[in-house]
């Protein structure tokens, strides 16, 4: 009787990407890159990263996991000059969090081994654990559970009342490394986004704001320009810390224009209360976009959306003439 083989340990990688400007177009190159180490990739837009498994991929390559992430991250750099970091090991959370505590240009690899896991999963704060937001944390710190440790060496049934059962179960697994959610190959969302990086760590919401909504006139130009409409919006705040809130609305109406974009950017901007917040990027994503054929515009009794529409028309063609930043709101500008 032939004795069954054991299975190949699992070997996935977070990779981030740190480019000097975001564009979908390179997010989508740097995909391809990634698909010729491994064709399961997971894209992650949100945040310019991906999760990829690199399993079957390294008896092809014939390298370990260091070795194999080294080939990609240059690979990155040589192709697109896009500078990278990556967090692997044998699961998904253990790689998000690898990959999270790793600064740019680095990568970091946990061995799939029950020690080396627990080394580096246990001194981890409770709130670096996937699914364990801030308010899930500071709710465990109130039991004195403050570190990924603390959870593993709670009782499941404690932490199922002060959590809930799903909850419970599932920081009490991730806790002890186990984790079998996969990698789910699949294109990349079709989204159209726009970014800015503060030259420091700035406080000041009204600087805040008033990028927020110059973003919405790029995303919005842009969209038109290509002849979109979006459906949804994304707002992504980096933190000093290099920490990130993502949040999405849905719109009304799917659109293209100002007004309304910028009712949902300021919502979203409004709904984070950044009012403390030291902030080191904004980024906002235009999802699921249609071609602006399918708009639905709802008709009203005066002409102001008629001259907003001509006024628009007439800043896009200022921009397109003399370029982006010449014209808009004047709330954009300080």
């Amino acid at each position: 009787m032939t004795p069954a083989r054991n299975p190949r340990p699992r070997a996935i990688l977070r990779i981030h990407f740190h480019p000097v400007e975001r564009n979908d177009e390179l997010y989508g190159h740097l995909l391809t890159v990634l698909d010729g180490i491994s064709p399961r990739i997971e894209p992650l837009p949100a945040d310019w990263s991906a999760y990829v498994d690199l399993t079957g991929a390294l008896t092809f390559w014939d390298r370990d996991v260091e070795g194999l992430i080294a080939v990609l991250r240059l690979r990155l750099l040589a192709l697109h000059g896009v500078q990278s970091s990556a967090g692997a090991g044998p699961t998904r959370g253990i790689a998000a969090m690898a990959a999270d505590a790793t600064p740019p240009g680095a990568a970091t690899v946990v061995v799939d081994d029950p020690y080396e896991i627990a080394a580096f999963l246990r001194p981890k704060p409770a709130a670096a654990l996937p699914g364990i937001g801030p308010k899930t944390a500071r709710t465990l710190a109130r039991y004195g559970i403050t570190t990924v440790g603390d959870i593993a060496d709670t009782p499941l049934t404690t932490l199922q009342r002060i959590l809930g059962t799903g909850p419970a179960r599932q920081a009490h697994d991730f806790a002890h490394g186990r984790d079998e959610r996969p990698v789910v190959p699949g294109a990349a969302p079709k989204t159209m986004s726009a970014g800015h990086r503060f030259d420091g760590d700035e406080l000041d919401p009204d600087r805040h704001h008033r990028t927020v909504l110059g973003l919405v006139q790029e995303l919005g130009a842009r969209l038109r320009t290509a002849g979109e409409i979006t459906q949804a919006l994304t707002l992504t705040v980096t933190y000093a810390d290099r920490t990130q809130t993502t949040r999405t609305r849905s719109l009304t109406e799917p659109t293209a224009h100002p007004p309304a974009l910028a009712a949902a950017a300021r919502d979203l901007l409004a709904g984070l209360g950044l009012q403390r917040a030291r902030v080191r990027a904004l980024a906002l994503r235009a999802e699921r976009l249609r071609p602006a054929e399918y708009a639905v515009h709802q008709l009203t009794l005066d002409d102001r959306d008629e001259k907003l529409l001509r006024l628009e028309a007439a800043l896009d063609r200022a921009r397109r003439r003399y370029g982006p930043g010449i014209a808009g709101a004047a709330s954009t500008f300080g």
